[in-house]
């Protein structure tokens, strides 16, 4: 069943979970589901079924392949997703790697922010690669979902690129649960301030392979935008040679703002939920990072069983850091 044939996307999208026009659609992907021996032991209640509906414009065909993706995916990397507590990776949270905006921009978006440190590291720079891989498969696979997420310098010495991306994951798990993020999906903006090109050659192309591979077409959120601010001299024209490739909507999400960057970022986001670093007159970087700290050191519990699990969980139960 495809949302186009009876209904409008538009209007289902900002239907409750309950309502008699989205029943047809559960109905039928639980019923897939339930047919399927790999994933008919998930929880497939309605509130975690739906967000694979609205990630797929309630296309049931589509929301039922990302379903089993979701599940495969985690099943065949599990130095990700094995223990997603945030006991696991404290030591990255209290490193102010990480954090999420309090307030989406004018779409309702959550908007995620990632920002590299001035020390760049072989190992970072693989780490980094690994991450725009995963990012860029998101965005092509069309996933659903917006949040705001801080990255401050990481230790590539102390913590693993897998680490880095299961913090990523712990994120993703708990926004996604937000109904308006359900609809409105998020936005990234990647500050690549220092960021350089000189162990690029040294990059071990079968890592990012595993876990772009892994992420492609996975989880159920949808990638709204992505800008790219203090971007490097080589990035440009490296990446106009991938451009006539990529899908028109594709190449309509990416923004590239360069160093003089505050004006035309404020055309995309409100100032108000910026930080002022980024010419915003929003909470600093700190501040969020330590608020968003907090929350995931909250949920330790829901993470917990979502680890053993394997499943989704209640998105009624919408996080109250919205």
């Amino acid at each position: 069943m495809k949302s186009e044939e009876v209904d409008n996307i538009e209007e289902l999208n900002n239907l409750p979970v309950d309502s008699v026009r989205i029943a047809p659609y559960l109905s039928e992907l639980k019923q897939k589901a339930e047919a399927e021996r790999s994933i008919r032991h998930l929880d497939l209640s309605k509130t975690f079924l739906i967000r694979f509906l609205q990630a797929r414009d309630f296309d049931v065909a589509l929301a039922f392949k990302l379903l089993i993706n979701y599940h495969k995916w985690r099943q065949e990397c599990p130095e990700i997703t094995a223990d997603l507590r945030p006991s696991s990776v404290i030591g990255l949270l209290r490193n102010n790697y990480h954090g999420v905006l309090r307030t989406r921009d004018d779409a309702g978006s959550r908007v995620l922010i990632y920002r590299i440190g001035k020390y760049i590291h072989k190992k970072t720079f693989i780490y980094l690669f690994i991450f725009f891989n995963i990012c860029f498969c998101h965005i092509m696979a069309n996933i659903t979902n917006a949040q705001t997420l801080f990255s401050g310098q990481w230790n590539p010495k102390e913590f693993t690129a897998y680490e880095v991306f299961r913090v990523s994951l712990i994120t993703s798990e708990l926004i996604v649960r937000e109904w308006e993020t359900q609809r409105n999906g998020l936005k990234v903006i990647f500050d690549l301030q220092d960021w350089c090109f000189a162990h690029a050659i040294q990059i071990n192309p079968s890592l990012a392979k595993k876990i772009s591979a892994v992420l492609t077409d996975s989880f159920p959120l949808k990638v709204r935008g992505i800008h790219l601010i203090n971007e490097p001299i080589f990035f440009r024209p490296v990446f106009a040679m991938i451009r006539p490739f990529l899908p028109d909507k594709i190449k309509q999400r990416i923004h590239m703002h360069g160093c003089s960057y505050v004006r035309s970022l404020s055309s995309y986001f409100p100032k108000a939920i910026l930080p002022p670093i980024y010419g915003g007159t929003g909470p600093s970087i700190d501040e969020v990072c330590q608020e968003w700290t907090e929350f995931i050191m909250q949920s330790e519990d829901y993470l917990y069983r979502l680890s053993i699990h394997l499943g989704g969980g209640d998105a009624s139960q919408s996080s109250t850091y919205d």
